[in-house]
């Protein structure tokens, strides 16, 4: 690897944005990769570190370069939850399709931990699909109900998938729904806005 490329990258992991700039223009490749596969613009996201990812973006970084966990810049937002990396990223023409090495979009991950802000975000700025299945046979819906803890952020997220047209019929591979799921857990209130639903 190149000198200047590895400071691209180490700047990216940094949150340098001066430096990013910095090495970008001293001819570091936006491409470059670290021993991980990790591009620059994936390593600022999962800092999130906006500004640097903002001068990458500018420069052309791909937003969809994938690692050899399968993550990229976009799949990161979901686990992070940072609605402002997302919203950087939003010009780069993220592929809302890319799936995580779980078969997953990013609205899974964000639903699963919780992210109100960006779940809410993602679903009114993009056209995500809502209904996606990922390896495990879970949507994004499935995921907040087994993964989530019943909190207050779990049940904002369970209703803002239902508004966005989450399906509640949509059950895992084992056949069971999310409101089974609830139930079973005890999640009174989210079980009643499945109900509502079903």
């Amino acid at each position: 690897m190149h000198d200047r490329d590895r400071r691209l990258l180490e700047a990216a992991r940094r949150g340098d944005a001066a430096e990013v700039r910095a090495a970008r223009d001293a001819g570091a490749s936006v491409e470059a990769r670290d021993e991980e596969l990790r591009s620059p613009l994936l390593l600022a996201s999962l800092g999130s570190h906006v500004e640097a990812a903002r001068v990458l973006v500018e420069a052309g970084a791909d937003p969809n370069a994938q690692d050899r966990r399968s993550d990229s810049a976009w799949l990161v937002t979901g686990v992070t939850g940072s609605v402002p990396m997302m919203r950087v990223l939003l010009p780069a023409g993220p592929d809302l399709t890319l799936r995580n090495r779980f078969g997953g979009v990013s609205l899974i991950p964000a639903s699963e931990r919780g992210h109100v802000a960006y779940v809410r975000a993602v679903l009114r700025e993009t056209d995500i699909d809502v209904n996606h299945v990922n390896d495990l046979g879970w949507t994004a819906l499935l995921e907040a109900v087994i993964l989530g803890d019943g909190d207050l952020p779990h049940q904002e997220i369970v209703e803002l998938l239902i508004r966005a047209g989450a399906r509640p019929d949509l059950a895992d591979a084992d056949g069971v729904t999310p409101l089974r799921h609830a139930e079973r857990r005890g999640f009174d209130t989210i079980a009643a806005l499945l109900r509502a639903v079903s």
